[in-house]
């Protein structure tokens, strides 16, 4: 009001009176009045005393005096603090002064604004009171409703954020069913919308603990979610994969839940093979000692007992389908709901970064679920290798092997379906332990083969006439290779027409690896004939339809062999050959049902037990076929053996044995036979750096009597050895398609060899083991005896017929006798027939030779008597047998003929004809000196026949 000066710096405020001004009027007289000296004055007072009202002058001023107090200067002080207020007082004065006026006029308006105040007062006591009746009449009421209405809805705001925060303090117990629900999405969803709700109600104190109460929760949840998708690995179930997946894909985890799912997968096939070792382990232990949890895996393993074995492998396969099986099943899952989300997007294309987002988690589950195929088969393979190797099975029983063969085969086809594996893991363990088991279980059974061979009697086992080796259940396998299923599992061969893999088999139910209980009910046989023979009715259609072959076996219509060759003919056989073969056999009261013994039926078990482990195992095929050859070589070894060595008619010199079948012969010999060894039972392994295991030799039982000649010289046993033999190559002929099938390609030259030079060759030891029996059943020594009687050098041509032929006649009719009592034990088989009664006549036209070579003297007359005997023994002989042409009657003619011969001309015979002895050529020579030869040509000619002999020398 009074200036700013005056306001800052001017402090004093108690000028009140006239009185005072007038003081301080007089003293500013006394002040210079220069306005600039009076200013500099005023700057030079202290800031302190400027400050506020209740600063003490007084004492500041004392407190500034020194110690020593000097009159002068105080009062120099003083004088100078003088001049300060007079100048401080000249000033305010100054400032009154000139600020009059505006005070006068301003204390008019002052007392202008009073009067209008005193008015305003009773203006508002009016309006107060007119306020108060307006209060009490109407505002008090009406604002106080509208107070309250406010107040409510504040209220019911407040109501329902406490209802909503009582909700999610409830949160909890919900969450807590959810999860016992399985409701995974729900309780994610659920999760995530309290914590969107309590972020709106974090001002309060209680929802701020709430909010990390969810958080915790929602790790949990993310546990509990990690802890069932730990169960699809086992279990697959479509309802629950899919909650767990929703519930990831709310979270955005897609790829997380991708990794952590493979985690368990591999988790799974651990523990899942762990637990069913340490289960059989821990049953066949048969205590409760816990020693076993704390082995390794593969230590486990070695634990497991040879009874337990298979049925742990059979779990042990059954648990690691259902892992893979579960793999499957999600791979399907994801590839189905690929489908329906690619058909969603189509349709909906606005969310573009949505659709991009889930075409990468797409595309990274698929990657990941592919890689993982590979990942997890190799998992199993190692696991199952681990448990195979972990047991030496060198000592299971055949069917035991097999079945393990089997499953593995089963697990390998499993792979190859899940991931197009070869399974080298697998297939490498379990060559390894079939090779084992193989050598091991071959030695047995050769052994075992050596001991039928020498307690066989060589009866004929009795098999129906439709017999066939498919019909034996150790060859069931092949009936089911060649139905159009890959699969090895028994499916109906027509309800199927494309492949159906094992995971679409078994993909709702079953398990490939289920032991079948009722497995034998398939493996049951009906090939024996009730005693020998078969029904009336069957017999009866034998001997009807005999000229009707269609209902027979391919294989068997081989079983016949051809007449000339003796090998068995490509095309089915003739009705011709059937009906001459009704005059020929010897068997026509029986069918005609295969020639084969108990042994022979033993080694084609073997075979196709054999053929089982090869078709299961082709790795080890060609050990396995190797195997097979020996015993076809042993068995053929002993029928020599027994039947066909005999020095003294091979060294005749006939060629009744060929350098294939002698070749064969001494191969076998060198290689599977331990001449050695004798009656040791175990034998011993010989030649071990070439692998080459050597059996005994075997001996022919003492119960077969092969000496005596009312049953020909054990021609029956002869009979049933010799063409059991010819009946187990035709086998082996019948399956080369298979086992070249399944040979590896360096190896199929020696399966080639081996049916060249030894399985065709079974039916080429009829004519030595037959030779033995025809060169005992005739007494051709008689008939030379008899022969040597007989006067040559007659004059004149006779009529009648030497007594040598009816005596050998005699012998043949005989023969023919004794082949039919031999015929009513064993059926003999036309080609056995042709080639007994070829060696007999053979063996009688060479004694006849031989007989004729013996005479000294003899005239043209005795060789027209000699052509007489011949032909009457012809004319006989061909009344008793079928065979034509008769063999060797050349042979004769053609002795008896070269008599009449020239000089010249016989020379060039001689020359020609080398089948006769030297004896024989010079005996002729001999005889005809005299009649038409002289010495010197007779010389010539021997000399020739000397050239001749040379080389034989």
């Amino acid at each position: 009001m009074f200036g700013t000066d005056h306001g800052k710096r001017t402090k004093p405020s108690s000028l009140s009176s006239r009185k005072e001004c007038s003081f301080w009027e007089g003293e500013l007289r006394e002040q210079p009045t220069d306005p600039q000296a009076q200013q500099e004055i005023i700057n030079s007072i202290e800031e302190v005393y400027f400050s506020n009202d209740s600063f003490d002058i007084v004492k500041y001023e004392l407190e500034k005096l020194p110690p020593v107090l000097s009159l002068q200067v105080m009062e120099e002080y003083r004088d100078k603090l003088k001049q300060q207020q007079a100048a401080v007082s000249k000033k305010v004065a100054d400032l009154i002064l000139e600020k009059q006026p505006a005070y006068v006029k301003e204390l008019e308006r002052v007392t202008s604004l009073q009067t209008g105040l005193q008015l305003a007062a009773v203006i508002c006591t009016n309006g107060r009171r007119h306020l108060n009746i307006a209060k009490e009449g109407f505002t008090q009421a009406s604002l106080g409703l509208l107070a309250n209405q406010r107040k409510r809805q504040l209220l019911i705001g407040l109501l329902k954020s406490l209802r909503t925060i009582k909700t999610l303090q409830r949160t909890d117990v919900r969450l807590s069913e959810m999860l016992e629900e399985e409701d995974y999405p729900g309780a994610i969803q659920l999760c995530l919308e309290c914590q969107k709700a309590a972020s709106t109600f974090k001002h309060y104190s209680c929802i701020s603990e709430l909010n990390s109460k969810l958080q915790d929760t929602l790790e949990q949840i993310e546990e509990l979610l990690d802890v069932a998708l730990s169960k699809i690995c086992k279990n697959f179930d479509i309802n629950h994969y899919t909650k767990v997946q929703q519930a990831y894909r709310l979270l955005g985890k897609t790829q997380t839940a991708m990794d952590q799912l493979h985690m368990h997968f591999t988790q799974a096939i651990h523990n899942t093979v762990f637990q069913v070792v340490l289960g059989y382990v821990e049953l066949c232990a048969g205590n409760s000692d816990t020693k076993f949890q704390k082995l390794q895996y593969k230590d486990l393993c070695t634990h497991i007992t040879s009874d337990s074995y298979i049925p742990c492998l059979a779990d042990l396969c059954k648990a690691l389908w259902e892992v893979m099986l579960s793999y499957y099943r999600t791979m399907e899952w994801h590839e189905k709901h690929d489908r329906d989300e690619g058909t969603v997007s189509s349709s909906d294309g606005n969310n573009v970064i949505g659709a991009e987002e889930t075409n990468f988690d797409r595309s990274y589950v698929q990657k990941k679920l592919e890689h993982g195929l590979s990942r997890i088969w190799q998992d199993v393979q190692l696991k199952v290798k681990t448990y195979l190797l972990g047991t030496d099975m060198s000592n299971f029983k055949y069917d035991d092997f097999i079945f393990v063969l089997d499953i593995i085969s089963r697990l390998m086809q499993v792979g190859e379906e899940f991931c197009g594996s070869k399974s080298e893991v697998l297939q490498e363990s379990i060559r390894k332990q079939s090779v084992n088991y193989f050598k091991n279980y071959h030695r047995t059974r050769l052994e075992e083969l050596r001991m039928f061979l020498e307690n066989e009697t060589w009866e004929l086992c009795p098999v129906k006439s439709s017999f066939s080796i498919l019909q034996l259940h150790e060859f069931k396998f092949m009936e089911q290779s060649r139905s159009p299923s890959v699969s090895p599992s028994k499916q109906p061969a027509s309800a199927i027409s494309t492949t159906i893999t094992l995971f679409e088999q078994y993909c709702t139910e079953g398990n490939p690896f289920e032991i079948q209980v009722n497995s034998k009910d398939d493996e049951t046989e009906d090939v024996l004939a009730s005693n020998g023979y078969e029904s009336d009715e069957q017999e009866k259609s034998a001997y009807q339809e005999y000229d009707s072959d269609s209902d027979v076996p391919e294989e068997l219509k081989r079983d016949y062999v051809d007449e000339q060759t003796g090998d068995a003919p490509v095309k089915s056989v003739s009705r011709e050959t059937l009906r001459s073969r009704k005059r020929s056999d010897y068997n026509l009261n029986k069918v005609n049902a295969p020639i084969l013994t108990n042994t022979t039926l033993n080694v084609i078990r073997l075979v196709g037990k054999y053929m089982q482990m090869m078709n299961i195992l082709k790795p080890i095929a060609f050990d396995v076929i190797h195997f097979m050859s020996q015993l076809f070589d042993y068995y053929l070894y002993a029928v020599y053996t027994f039947f066909g060595r005999n020095d003294t008619f091979e060294s005749t010199g006939l060629g009744l044995s060929s350098s294939r079948l002698r070749t064969t012969l001494n191969r076998i010999q060198e290689s599977l036979i331990d001449l050695e060894v004798s009656n040791d039972t175990t034998g011993t392994l010989t030649a071990a750096e070439e692998r080459k295991e050597k059996v005994p030799s075997p001996h022919l039982s003492h119960l077969v009597v092969l000496t005596s000649g009312n049953t020909l010289y054990g021609l029956a046993e002869r009979v049933v050895a010799t063409e059991s033999l010819v009946f187990l190559a035709e086998q082996f002929e019948f399956l080369q398609s298979h086992l070249d099938a399944v040979m590896p390609a360096a190896k199929k030259p020696f399966l080639q060899q081996f049916y060249s030079q030894t399985v065709s060759t079974a039916s080429e030891l009829r004519k030595p083991i037959y030779w033995i029996v025809a060169a005992k059943a005739i007494d051709y020594e008689q008939m030379l005896l008899l022969m040597a009687n007989v006067k040559w050098d007659v004059k004149e041509i006779m009529s009648q017929h030497n007594i040598y032929v009816d005596a050998l006649l005699k012998e043949f009719e005989q023969f023919n006798r004794r082949l039919n009592e031999v015929s009513k034990r064993v059926r003999i088989p036309l080609p056995v027939s042709n080639i007994l009664w070829e060696h007999c006549i053979r063996l009688a036209n060479r004694t006849i030779v031989e007989g004729y070579a013996n005479v000294k003297k003899c005239s043209n007359e005795g060789r027209a008597l000699m052509q007489l005997d011949f032909q009457q023994f012809l004319m006989k002989l061909e009344k008793l047998t079928d065979i034509r042409p008769i063999p060797d009657k050349e042979f004769v003619e053609t002795y008896i003929k070269a008599y009449y011969l020239t000089e010249n001309d016989m020379e060039r015979w001689i020359k020609e004809h080398r089948e006769y002895s030297t004896k024989q050529l010079t005996n002729l020579v001999n005889v005809c000196l005299g009649s038409h030869i002289n010495k010197k040509a007779r010389q010539k000619l021997l000399a020739a026949i000397d050239d001749i002999d040379r080389p034989k020398r």
